[in-house]
């Protein structure tokens, strides 16, 4: 059920988050709380010692300041348990179950490490939306949720999610029920603990879930919310439980391969009782939607029903005796065929998306699943292979993203893009110390434009104004749309200040420059705001306000230029 790649693609590569064994507990949880990860590696001159989790902090007494001040080494988990970045995610599932750990550390190679596997990544990448489109919330609820008092100190509750095994609980508030889970733990040690309620600590309101709701709504919810718990609750809007995305899909491919499996078995036992069950499992493969091809163990190929011609053009007569690879396309590898036999012998399955051709030599993509089906001896006799055509369900796929991420008129990132690249930016200004620049853009007079020509010539002038500063910024650099005739620019690694102002009349100049709108000739100016990282501000919402106050300093001095943001005394702000 889950797709078949090796872990180096789901992975947390890049600069792994380390420290060395003498860095305090305090400091090792703030470092994990300033990039929001679930665990920090130790090192000890360049050698992997142990690992520090989110999970292995709540055993840590932080009520007492001093405790925070020891050595990360003396609460660490060792030896560091490592996957191979070629392994594929169905293993490294097999792994996490039969392991029981929430980490794995993916090594190369030489066995250098570089990357971390958590439980979540595993999580999203299994390609289970059917699945979770199928099973209902209660289904997967693993316990009744612990529930603690909020007059309780933190530290305690810490110690009592510790002894009970769990990685969130709810807490009584008297404002309402919140929660409290590992990463607000990690969080709280960062800024050196202390003896506080935990209450204080909660986050509120408690997000929930209807336990007669499918899976696949929790997953959505989670995923929008960019939260990991969700509170389930009944028809009397009690707190049940409480599920992550592990709850949701732990078991989910066995569970998968298990029904399938059943079916197969139930089919046999059906063909066995009479012919009349063999008509109607025969009539059934020929009316399915799905492609079916049977080959025998040498991989040639003996059935086919209609809806894998009606899939790929071949009729039965044009395939059976050859090999699949008669609708290779040519776009996968050799070491993709070997995972996927890999995975055949020694898992007896394979499931993943594959580029095939038609007979007509156009491409398609497939979600192919390859059982492998074995006599009583065990001996694999046949393969079976059922496959669906989701080529338009990508291209949907990648509409949505299109419409969730860009503007709609100018195909510039949107609102949303735009804070997730800035947040990226902040924190890359930050590691190399080096200089970021926001720039909110707004036309002049551009609502005359809209009135006295139409909305029509204002879209086309949009484009023209979009296309302008497109080609007078870098490839690094970012033109996003809020809406109307307001632009962001982002501009990041900047060498010096100066480089700034040069970009900042370039885009006055671009932008008064005559457009051709409707056959008329069109003269416009804008208003530009500048903040910079991180006089202006450290974070996304700073900076950008920062730059809208300067673009309204801009107006207000006469329009048509520019103004770097300049703090005023709250009294006239």
């Amino acid at each position: 059920m889950g797709q078949q790649f090796p872990i180096s693609r789901i992975m947390h590569s890049g600069m792994l988050l380390q420290c060395s064994p003498d860095t305090t507990i305090a400091q090792a949880a703030a470092r994990m709380a300033d990039q929001s990860v679930s665990s920090i590696l130790i090192t000890d001159g360049g050698q992997v010692a142990g690992i520090w989790t989110e999970h292995d902090a709540l055993a840590v007494d932080f009520s007492d300041a001093a405790v925070l001040q020891q050595p990360v080494a003396s609460v660490m988990s060792a030896p560091v348990a490592t996957l191979p970045h070629s392994m594929e995610i169905g293993a490294a599932a097999i792994e996490f179950r039969e392991q029981g750990r929430r980490h794995f550390l993916v090594v190369d190679d030489q066995d250098a490490p570089i990357g971390i596997l958590s439980q979540t990544d595993m999580a999203l990448n299994q390609g289970l939306e059917p699945y979770l489109r199928l099973r209902e919330v209660k289904t997967v609820i693993p316990c009744p949720a612990v529930v603690v008092d909020g007059t309780q100190s933190v530290s305690e509750v810490a110690r009592q999610m510790h002894d009970q095994h769990t990685d969130a609980v709810v807490v009584t508030c008297d404002s309402g029920p919140g929660i409290l889970t590992e990463r607000d733990i990690v969080r709280f040690i960062a800024r050196h603990g202390g003896r506080i309620p935990a209450s204080q600590l909660a986050t509120r309101p408690l997000l929930s879930v209807h336990e007669n709701q499918p899976l696949i709504h929790a997953r959505d919810l989670l995923l929008e919310k960019h939260i990991r718990h969700l509170a389930v609750t009944n028809n009397h809007n009690e707190v049940i439980g409480l599920i992550g995305y592990h709850d949701m899909l732990s078991g989910a491919e066995q569970l998968y391969l298990e029904d399938l499996r059943t079916a197969l078995e139930q089919r046999d036992e059906a063909l066995a009782k009479s012919r009349r069950t063999l008509q109607l499992a025969e009539r059934v493969i020929e009316s399915s939607f799905e492609g079916i091809m049977v080959t025998d163990a040498n991989v040639t190929i003996e059935f086919v029903n209609p809806a894998f011609t009606h899939l790929t053009g071949y009729s039965p007569e044009e395939v059976i005796g050859k090999t699949p690879e008669i609708l290779s396309s040519g776009r996968h590898d050799a070491d993709f065929y070997q995972r996927m036999w890999h995975s055949l012998t020694t898992h007896g399955y394979w499931r993943g998306e594959i580029w095939n051709r038609r007979k007509t030599g156009e491409l398609y993509l497939e979600l192919l699943t390859i059982t492998a089906i074995t006599n009583d001896a065990g001996e694999t006799t046949h393969y079976a292979g059922l496959f669906t055509d989701i080529t338009q369900n990508r291209r949907n796929e990648e509409q949505i993203r299109q419409l969730a991420y860009y503007d709609a008129l100018t195909g510039v990132p949107n609102r949303r893009l735009l804070e997730d690249r800035l947040e990226h930016a902040i924190r890359h200004a930050h590691r190399k110390e080096m200089l970021l620049a926001v720039m909110f853009m707004d036309l002049d007079h551009f609502k005359q434009i809209n009135d006295t020509l139409g909305h029509a010539m204002g879209d086309e002038l949009l484009l023209q104004f979009t296309h302008r500063v497109q080609d007078c910024l870098r490839e690094d650099d970012t033109l996003a749309r809020l809406g109307g005739d307001e632009f962001i620019i982002l501009l990041p690694e900047m060498d010096n200040i100066d480089d700034v102002h040069c970009v900042a009349r370039r885009l006055l100049s671009i932008a008064s420059e005559p457009y051709l709108v409707g056959g008329e000739r069109v003269n416009i100016g804008a208003s530009i705001g500048v903040s910079l990282y991180p006089e202006d501000g450290t974070s996304a919402s700073d900076l950008l306000q920062a730059a809208d106050i300067a673009m309204y300093r801009a107006k207000h001095d006469g329009r048509n230029q520019y103004r770097l943001f300049q703090p005023e005394p709250s009294a006239t702000a």
